[in-house]
């Protein structure tokens, strides 16, 4: 297959048309053909191992990951579908369902009412089955549309996890509602799935993700993509003015987590479905709920699809790995088998506007992070982004977003309890020291983990929060960002007299394109910074390094501060220079940046909480 040729003139940034995106659809698809059962029924995609749920489930993953990918491909194109892809996934639709939970064939699909994992592919079946309604649906016969239906009712019920795998059944009862099955089943589990995501909805755009305040990309490619896709579907423009504008302004900040290179910040999880973070943009010109324009919306989404292509997201086979740029272990959660990635698919939702779409047809624009220096705080989340022009870097600081589970046996979870992410770097894994971390040093020289975060407060410039890492001991953080600086602030309370204390900096790796990380002690800690060998990030397989201060506390209430910086601007200047911090009691420290404007952090009034 030819590649398309790029239009510098209408994509100056990043060269790439609609004709682009249809060619990258096309052959991730054909990619994973010969990994199809005998009739297509699953998709048993090679891996390193199988998810929780077990092959079968890994390969029906397969199968409807995919096909959500061909739906997006044909319905864009009316139709149109010169590789043949509707065919093959309307055999394997046949196959799968025709006798669901047979241990020996190899095409059947586990059952949704014993495999909880079946039920969120069901609604991918069924988002797919909606979009290509013309050309597949209205064409299968009575006994099959029966056999699939039967499938996926038990997707119907409340959900087996209380998450965002509410709008599965949200997306399956979409579909049924339009063709008629099951109907007043269907309106009742649209109405009860909306009222439990209701629940976790905080304002400004932004979803937790289950009771505990987990936020990350699943805002984008869940939480906001499956109610106004749903509502945009089904035409009920009731429901489309309720979650369109939370759409718009989630997009607001949304806009902001994307490198100039094309990198979404990778915080949270499922990171492996990496462009899927581009669903939500186009989402918002799909159904006019988006403060982007159509030149942007198309420089954000072209950008994030060309990063991860052009950086070995797929394999010499043409499937994309478990990881981020190329394969990446300690990214994979233990839910994801061989067929996960490809989740991604949603980031082909554009592919539903007409090629005379603006967003197709209009000169693309510069992002947030290309276009002047910001510091912006993200709602009620407790997290800040920090962009500057002069490198298109961005950096996420969090003093807000925990992970549904809040830890667990083996510590942290990396994608939520650091205290800052960065397009360019990080994070590390066990059992490298993390970064971006205050830790208390027991005596045997091991850290503590952060654990939940409560947010305190949130600023044009700062973020505020509060940790427990060892019972009877609260540290109470701040961050204030300004340009590339960051003046990073822990007060230790209740620990014991003499308690060794390490604050370590960005991760950064070897390569002429990696950026340089700073790390400078202001206050509290030793002098000079010490160099932590570390090794493999989803960026690469290293070898890395991250800087760590060291300090000591002195009495129950202790004050550390250092300034810090990621940059990949040419022979930047030290951290040192980049602010004058004067500490008072207080604590009070009173910053004046180098461009001389001026900033005050009060700690006090924290202490208490």
């Amino acid at each position: 297959m030819p590649t398309p040729p790029e239009d510098r003139e209408r994509s100056p940034y990043t060269g790439w048309t609609r004709a682009h995106w249809e060619d990258a659809a096309d052959r991730l698809l054909l990619a994973v053909r010969p990994y199809a059962s005998p009739r297509g029924g699953r998709i048993d995609l090679p891996g390193p191992r199988p998810s929780w749920s077990g092959a079968r489930s890994d390969g029906l993953e397969g199968y409807a990951r995919t096909f959500l990918l061909a739906a997006l491909r044909v319905a864009g194109a009316h139709g149109d579908d010169p590789h043949g892809h509707l065919d093959r996934y309307a055999a394997g639709l046949a196959a799968g369902t025709a006798a669901p939970g047979t241990g020996g064939d190899p095409d059947a699909w586990p059952r949704t009412a014993d495999t909880p994992q079946a039920i969120v592919e069901a609604a991918s079946v069924a988002l797919a089955l909606r979009l290509t309604r013309p050309w597949l649906w209205d064409r299968l016969g009575d006994r099959a549309r029966e056999r699939v239906a039967d499938w996926l009712l038990p997707a119907l019920g409340p959900s087996p996890v209380d998450n965002n795998w509410w709008l599965f059944g949200l997306t399956v009862a979409g579909f049924l509602q339009d063709v008629g099955v099951a109907t007043d089943r269907a309106a009742a589990t649209i109405d009860r799935s909306l009222a439990r995501v209701e629940d976790w909805y905080l304002g400004d755009g932004w979803y937790g993700d289950g009771d505990n305040r987990a936020f990350d990309h699943y805002n984008a490619w869940a939480l906001h993509f499956y109610p106004v896709l749903h509502a945009h579907l089904a035409g009920d423009r009731a429901l489309l003015a309720r979650y369109g504008p939370r759409l718009r302004a989630h997009l607001a900040d949304h806009a902001h987590l994307f490198d100039a290179n094309g990198a979404p910040v990778p915080y949270g999880r499922s990171l492996i479905y990496r462009f899927a973070a581009a669903a939500a943009p186009w989402l918002g010109t799909l159904t006019g709920h988006t403060p982007l324009t159509p030149g942007a919306t198309r420089r954000l989404a072209s950008g994030t699809l060309r990063y991860f292509l052009d950086r070995g997201a797929t394999d010499a086979r043409g499937l994309l790995t478990l990881g981020w740029h190329g394969p990446h272990p300690p990214l994979v959660q233990a839910y994801s088998g061989p067929g996960s990635p490809y989740w991604a698919a949603k980031g082909f939702l554009g592919l539903l506007l007409p090629p005379g779409h603006p967003a197709w047809t209009a000169t693309e624009e510069p992002l947030p992070a290309e276009r002047a220096d910001t510091v912006r705080p993200f709602g009620p989340t407790g997290l800040l982004v920090q962009t500057t022009a002069a490198d298109g870097l961005v950096r996420l600081h969090n003093h807000g977003s925990n992970h549904i589970a809040a830890g667990g046996p083996d510590g942290d979870d990396p994608g939520y309890a650091r205290f800052a992410y960065a397009t360019r770097t990080g994070p590390t894994a066990a059992p490298d020291p993390a970064d971006n971390h205050f830790a208390l040093l027991r005596p045997d020289g091991t850290a503590t983990h952060r654990g939940p975060a409560e947010p305190l407060a949130t600023g044009p410039d700062r973020a505020v929060s509060a940790h427990h890492p060892l019972p009877g001991v609260r540290v109470v953080s701040a961050v204030l960002a300004h340009g590339r600086a960051e003046l990073r602030a822990h007060l230790v309370l209740g620990a014991p007299d003499g308690t060794r204390v390490r604050q370590t900096g960005w991760t950064t790796g070897p390569g002429p394109d990696a950026p340089a990380g700073q790390l400078h002690p202001v206050h509290g800690y030793d002098p000079g910074a010490a160099v932590l060998p570390t090794g493999a990030t989803l960026q690469g397989p290293g070898p890395t390094r991250t800087l760590a201060l060291h300090g000591t506390t002195r009495g129950p209430v202790a004050l550390f501060a250092a300034l810090a910086s990621l940059t990949a601007e040419p022979d930047p200047a030290p951290a040192a220079a980049l602010a004058e911090v004067r500490v008072a009691d207080g604590p009070d420290l009173r910053v004046t940046w180098a461009d001389g404007t001026t900033a005050r952090l009060a700690l006090e009034p924290y202490a208490a909480h």
